[in-house]
C-alpha cells in the first residue's frame, strides 16, 4: 500500500510539472486501483491528443509539497531525519526518497537515499501528519553511503588558447 500511496503522491507532481497527459477515473465504484492509474498515467498520449484531468486528491494519496519535509523514524521509533527530496525516473516511477540525516537545523547534515519499500507509514496521532518508519538507526544512517545528486558536465570552451600550438607559434614571428 506504501507504494501504491507513494507513487501516486510522486507521479502526481510529476504530472503537474511536466504537463504530462493524464488519465483520470470518473467517481465510481469500479475506479482502478492507483497502481494501474499510475502506469497508465506515465504514458503521454499521443494518439488523442485529448486532455485528461484530475479533478481531485484522494484520501490515500500524498502532495509532493507536502511530504517534503515529511519526518523519517528509526526503528527506535525517535526523529532521524526528513525526507529531503524525492528521485524519479524518465518515466514518472519513484526510485528513491532522499532523506537529509544528523545535524543540527540542516547544519552537517548528510543526503542518502532509499528505496520506496524501505519505509512503513505511521498514521499521525491527535491529528498530526503520517510519518515513514525504517527499521535502521539514526547511527546506521550516518554509515551510510551518501546520496550525490547529478550535476551535468560543464561546458568547455573552443574560442581563444584552446586551439593547441596555433597562438604560441605566432608570437614569436611578430616579435621577429
Amino acid at each position: 500500500m506504501l507504494k501504491k500511496l507513494m507513487l501516486s503522491t510522486a507521479l502526481s507532481a510529476v504530472m503537474a510539472t511536466a504537463a504530462w497527459a493524464q488519465t483520470s477515473t470518473p467517481p465510481s465504484s469500479s475506479a482502478p486501483a492507483p497502481a494501474t492509474q499510475a502506469q497508465d498515467s506515465a504514458k503521454p498520449s499521443a494518439s488523442s491528443g485529448k486532455m485528461n484531468f484530475v479533478s481531485a486528491q484522494k484520501p490515500d494519496q500524498w502532495l509532493a509539497t507536502k511530504f517534503k519535509g515529511t519526518d523519517v523514524l528509526g526503528s527506535d521509533n525517535q526523529k532521524i531525519g526528513d525526507v529531503s527530496d524525492i528521485l524519479f525516473d524518465k518515466t514518472g516511477k519513484v526510485e528513491a526518497f532522499v532523506i537529509s540525516v544528523g545535524g543540527f537545523l540542516g547544519v552537517g547534515s548528510k543526503e542518502i537515499a532509499l528505496a520506496p519499500s524501505s519505509f512503513d507509514v505511521v498514521p499521525g496521532q491527535n491529528g498530526s501528519a503520517d510519518k515513514l518508519k525504517l527499521a535502521a538507526t539514526k547511527d546506521e544512517l550516518k554509515q551510510a553511503q551518501n546520496f550525490a545528486r547529478y550535476e551535468p558536465p560543464k561546458a568547455t570552451s573552443t574560442t581563444g588558447s584552446g586551439m593547441g600550438g596555433t597562438k604560441p607559434s605566432s608570437v614569436p614571428s611578430a616579435r621577429r
